[in-house]
């Protein structure tokens, strides 16, 4: 029994030096810094206040929905939700006015490439544009747009990529 006790006791003192010497070389060389990341200059929602906006995929590709959210959130827009349409097969993207705001849904089509905007007022939804997105969609990744390439550490949206 006295040489378990004594073993237990070594490798006690082991782990103890082990995690003390590990924290203290973590405080001489610290975590690289990371890039800041700034808004784009070209913020397309300034001038207009919050712009709720409802993002649906009605073209029928894969993770559309999300990448014109990270499009239109890049842009100042607050994109509340995003998901599926209830049918797919739209080919052209369809930007709807659903408070009687159309500078606002014009400056989302705009944001997204589309000058199809309708009126469809709906006063039991919470947001103030809904977009349809249409498989012809594609996102606009130019660099003159303020696109940063290096995603923050905090950034969850990296793991869902």
């Amino acid at each position: 029994m006295g040489e378990r006790l004594r073993g237990l006791i070594l490798l006690g003192v082991v782990l103890a030096t082990g995690i003390f010497i590990g924290s203290a070389i973590s405080q001489w060389n610290p975590l690289p810094q990371q890039a800041i990341v700034t808004p784009p200059r070209n913020s397309t929602a300034a001038g207009l206040g919050r712009v709720r906006v409802e993002v649906l995929n009605a073209g029928g590709r894969e993770d559309m929905a999300r990448l014109a959210t990270d499009h239109l959130r890049d842009r100042g827009f607050d994109v509340v939700y995003f998901g599926n349409a209830e049918t797919f097969g739209q080919d052209s993207t369809l930007v709807l006015d659903r408070v009687g705001r159309p500078r606002a849904a014009a400056a989302v089509g705009q944001a997204l490439g589309t000058d199809w905007v309708e009126s469809q007022p709906d006063a039991n939804l919470y947001l103030d544009v809904t977009v349809l997105l249409g498989s012809e969609w594609v996102p606009d990744v130019s660099e003159e747009d303020g696109e940063v390439g290096i995603v923050p550490w905090w950034d969850v949206r990296r793991f869902l990529r």
